[in-house]
């Protein structure tokens, strides 16, 4: 059981979500590629198990040109509900292209800190063995800042933005995650020899935050990003909680995927002061199994049953993630990214059968 931790003082009752004739209302934005089947299966199993849970649903598409008016209703959505689960967006690589849907939601909304939880599952082979570690980076500023422009032809400048104030609320989110999950160790993911003004900043601030939980017990290191790479495919059991800048953060958790068996096993979220928004940890999009019908919606029902315990529905969270984890190490119902044959639907129809 994940214990995320609260943002905002538990007395300060505007930061969290209301519930409306006994329900709690929550965004879903199913995303692209497999997106639409895994949200299916997640309004399925949720309805199987009686989940106090209504849906506001916002088919929003990356690949479409025309969306911007739908993705700001999604937002205000958001922004009510104070909770949202997703799928990924689709962002293109070409240069006249938007920016992406979910870095600007998580900037507009300041959801500042992304967790992926990797952990080895029973029944699903992996490279690794007994893998538990959480990867929580910093979502709002380094290079996914946005700020690019073209000097003269030929020679582009694009800035990493690292501040003082947002390095220390992402190490105290780390630090606080060690805390109320039992974590003995926070490792701060840096390349600060090289960049030695602004992952210096960052890699000095997470320092300076780590001697104040001293007295709890937790200890803390720091590794250079490229070393860190070796060492999850070398010996990953050795971290616990990493805390690291926006990019190193989205090449660790897809590292981190690969090492227990694919994306479609690592839940998420993205959480700021007010809002949080439930997610994949490995941000994949799967264009390439769309409308297949093999989609392997584990990740999305791991990141509800997250959310269920943010929203202190800890008998459904557990009651879900009780079948989910049932359903894949009795390999009732594989798919095929995990050594199988089966469809969504029959792997959904299984952790139902397993409620």
């Amino acid at each position: 059981m994940t214990t995320i931790p609260a943002p905002a003082p538990i007395e300060q009752e505007t930061f969290f979500p209301k519930k409306y004739g006994g329900k709690y209302t929550v965004t879903l934005i199913p995303g692209d590629g497999v997106g639409q089947e895994n949200a299916e299966a997640l309004k399925q199993v949720f309805m199987a198990a009686n989940v106090p849970v209504e849906f506001e649903q916002y088919d929003i598409s990356g690949l479409e040109e025309e969306e911007d008016q739908l993705f700001q209703e999604a937002v205000d959505s958001l922004r009510r509900n104070k909770i949202g689960i997703k799928g990924i967006f689709y962002t293109s690589s070409e240069r006249d292209s938007r920016t992406s849907f979910n870095v600007t939601m998580r900037k507009e909304l300041d959801m500042y800190a992304t967790l992926s939880l990797v952990k080895t599952m029973p029944g699903v082979p992996s490279r690794m063995k007994d893998l538990d570690f959480a990867i929580i980076r910093e979502s709002t500023e380094g290079e996914y800042s946005g700020l690019e422009h073209e000097s003269v032809e030929g020679v582009v400048e694009s800035l990493k933005v690292i501040t003082k104030e947002k390095t220390e609320r992402i190490a105290r989110f780390a630090f606080d995650f060690a805390l109320k999950n039992n974590r003995k160790k926070v490792t701060i993911i840096h390349k600060a020899n090289i960049m030695k003004l602004a992952d210096g900043l960052f890699l000095r601030t997470c320092r300076e935050v780590a001697k104040e939980y001293e007295h709890h017990g937790i200890q803390y290191n720091d590794l250079i990003v490229d070393n860190t790479c070796m060492q999850l495919v070398c010996r990953p059991q050795q971290f616990d909680v990493m805390v690291m800048p926006n990019l190193y953060g989205s090449i660790v958790s897809n590292i981190g995927a690969g090492l227990i068996g694919g994306p479609a096993l690592v839940p998420g979220c993205n959480i700021g002061r007010e809002f949080a928004m439930f997610e994949p940890g490995c941000h994949q999009v799967g264009l390439e199994l769309q409308d297949k019908g093999i989609a392997n919606p584990t990740a999305l029902l791991l990141s509800s049953v997250m959310m269920l315990r943010h929203l202190n529905l800890n008998d459904h969270a557990n009651m879900i993630s009780k079948a989910v984890f049932k359903t894949v190490e009795t390999g009732q119902a594989k798919t095929p990214d995990v050594g199988g044959n089966a469809t969504t639907k029959e792997f959904t129809e299984a952790v139902i059968s397993n409620l």
